[in-house]
């Protein structure tokens, strides 16, 4: 390999260093995340290009409004072999139109998928821009309202065979949202779209059952021009039974007849259905639903709140391949059927959230019966189980604790420091963990330092829950004194953290893998806490005990102060959304030595941070570029003259939050 030669100031030769390959190049970016790669891109030409390769460019998508500088970035995207589009504000004035032709022209036959989301695009332009999608897997029009409104979409035979020879191969549809969707106009499109795997009509206004404009039940008259019937609706999942497995029916006023309708239909296997906010479903309706469709993956019946543990029991019973069940806001369920749920093998997602009756025990004793020898479970949310206490909590970290990756205990106002315990101790492999609204969390939860005196369970009522020592790590079964914590300090002392950075014990110290972490509203936190998870100490001298935080939220914590902002910008470079907002000590001073660190920062809320000026705006148009989102709501010492500069400066800024800034007194007097 040749080297350039040049001299140095004192007159001596100097080679210059060698360039790496660009194949060693590329295998070093592959153990990067996607953060990291877009960070080692900027080095230098070399590793930009690196950074292109094509084991890089999945699932890759481009979001950017309609405007003469988008023209540069389609024609920039012309050397990508595959990408996906997301292309807001889009109307039918000139520039969205030439905006449209360039893509149609540059990327035809690259665009994988197609979003159109906030836009007013007129008929004309999509009909120019479609024919020329020939690889087109994905399109998302909903809400796209303008489209559909006057019902000549695709009217004519020549444009809906020109649409017709493009999306043959189209395989997911998102029609959700649209108000004017008629009998008429479905058909048209999706005569056109014959292989469809995934299919959403979230929110669309469909007659199953009666016809209002003709005043007859639906199937008794032709194709209508004014809505979607349930009859329309089940002739396309007949026709396309042999592809299609994914159907989103939420928020519509499907009724159980017209599920179970559509449950039979000849030959149709689904495998994932969205029924989301569907109130008007019953028990009887998913008894029916499942014993049709035994084969479904994914099940979403959230906020149907006429179900009960019927359901539970129905789904446990004939759902034996289920991967994911959300059951949210289902107020009626209790904890009957959930052992028998939870012993489902393939089981891997969960959400009970708002179920305001399960305590857990149930899922507990579900987990422990369960065949499978390791249980699947990645993902359980439990906010709003505000009957879930420390016990159940302890025995489901310890029973999951080789597969769960995501844990929400928001507003389960009983979880104190014991349970904070036991995951730290546990579930070392979580990436999110929400503990928002938990008030019993403290200082000494996060920092593995629960103090409890030894004692023996509890003669009288023959607990034998789990009990914790102060550093957590011999662990034993046993009752925690009946009576506070009197004996607890109310802050936690030097001595304390001293020991704490000698053996940390079942701290969050624990979680290195934690991708998301919210501490919000858990107001008896200080920066006792917070200063020591993040700063260095003798367990993690590289100063990096949490490298893969993206997501912080340390919210309406009244006690935390600039430390705690200092300490988290040093040690959590990789963040990208920050949540400060109603911590009334925070100022300048801190957010000046933590923002210079976070040039990844994209969403930062510092709504109601009064002690926040225009200085700290400063600060991120200098160091955070890529910011997306910016709340400044109810910060007083903010200029709306500082808010305009920092429009116009930051490239990516979508939205800048600034409700009632510069007003001196924010309380609303007689």
């Amino acid at each position: 390999m040749e080297h350039a030669e040049m001299e140095d100031s004192n007159g001596e030769d100097l080679k210059e260093t060698p360039e790496l390959p660009l194949e060693i190049i590329v295998y070093i970016l592959s153990f990067l995340h996607a953060s990291d790669r877009k960070e080692a891109s900027l080095v230098c030409h070399r590793w930009y290009n690196a950074s292109q390769d094509l084991r890089f460019q999945k699932n890759l998508t481009f979001s950017f409004p309609a405007s003469a500088s988008s023209l540069v970035l389609v024609r920039g995207l012309a050397r990508m072999p595959r990408c996906s589009l997301k292309i807001s504000q889009l109307d039918g004035f000139s520039i969205s139109r030439s905006l449209l032709l360039e893509v149609g022209l540059c990327l035809g036959s690259k665009v994988d998928s197609l979003a159109l989301p906030g836009s007013s695009i007129t008929e004309a332009s999509l009909l120019t821009l479609l024919p020329c999608l020939t690889s087109l897997r994905r399109l998302d029009v909903r809400g796209l309202d303008s489209l559909f409104m006057s019902g000549a979409f695709l009217s004519r035979e020549e444009h809906r065979r020109q649409v017709r020879s493009a999306l043959s191969g189209l395989e997911e549809l998102d029609l959700s949202d649209l108000r004017y969707l008629s009998d008429l106009t479905f058909n048209r499109l999706t005569g056109c779209t014959p292989c469809l795997r995934r299919l959403s009509l979230a929110g669309c206004h469909i007659a199953f059952e009666f016809d209002p404009y003709r005043g007859c039940p639906v199937g008794a008259v032709e194709d209508s021009s004014a809505l979607l019937s349930l009859r329309n609706l089940r002739r396309l999942l007949t026709e396309q039974r042999s592809t299609l497995k994914a159907l989103d029916l939420s928020r519509t006023s499907i009724t159980p007849e017209s599920l179970r309708s559509i449950a039979q239909v000849q030959d149709l296997v689904l495998e994932e259905l969205h029924l989301q906010g569907c109130k008007e479903l019953t028990d009887y309706s998913v008894e029916i639903l499942v014993k049709h469709q035994p084969k479904l993956l994914k099940l979403d019946i959230s906020g149907c709140t006429e179900l009960t543990s019927r359901s539970v029991a129905a789904v446990a019973k004939s759902l034996k391949s289920l991967n994911h069940l959300s059951l949210s806001r289902d107020w009626r369920i209790t904890e009957k059927g959930l052992a028998e749920l939870l012993s489902i093998p393939s089981l891997m997602s969960l959400d009970l959230s708002e179920c305001l009756h399960i305590s857990g025990t149930e899922l507990v004793r579900g987990l422990k019966e369960s065949n499978a020898a390791t249980p699947k479970l990645e993902a359980l949310n439990l906010r709003s189980c505000t009957y879930l206490r420390d016990l159940a909590v302890f025995s489901l970290a310890q029973l999951l604790r080789d597969s769960l990756r995501e844990l929400d205990l928001t507003s389960c106002v009983n979880v104190t420091d014991l349970s904070v315990c036991a995951i730290a101790t546990y579930l070392q492999k979580l990436e999110v963990l929400r503990l928002s609204w938990c008030k019993e969390v403290t200082d000494w939860g996060l920092l593995g330092m629960v103090q409890t005196s030894q004692c023996e369970p509890d003669d009288e009522t023959g607990d034998r829950g789990p009990r914790f020592t102060r550093t957590f790590g011999n662990m034993g079964f046993f009752k925690p004194p009946q009576m506070p914590f009197e004996d607890r300090p109310k802050l936690v002392t030097q001595n304390d953290l001293e020991q704490f950075k000698q053996s940390a014990g079942a701290s969050l110290l624990a979680l290195k893998r934690l991708q998301e972490l919210d501490l919000s509203a858990c107001s008896k936190l200080t920066d006792s806490s917070i200063t020591q998870l993040f700063e260095c100490s003798v367990s993690c001298p590289e100063g990096m005990h949490f490298p893969d935080l993206q997501r912080l939220s340390l919210a309406m914590l009244p006690e935390i102060t600039d430390a705690s902002v200092a300490s988290v910008g040093w040690h959590c470079r990789s963040l990208t959304s920050l949540e400060l907002s109603h911590c009334p000590g925070i100022t300048d001073r801190g957010l000046a030595q933590a923002v210079p660190h976070l040039h990844r920062l994209q969403h930062i809320n510092l709504s109601c941070c009064n002690n926040i000026t225009d200085r700290t705006l400063y600060l991120l148009m200098q160091h955070c570029r890529c910011l997306k989102t910016v709340d400044i709501s109810r910060c007083k010492n903010i200029s709306i003259t500082t808010v305009d500069l920092l429009q116009s400066q930051l490239p990516f800024l979508e939205n800048v939050h600034h409700k009632l800034i510069g007003v001196a007194d924010l309380t609303l007097t007689d």
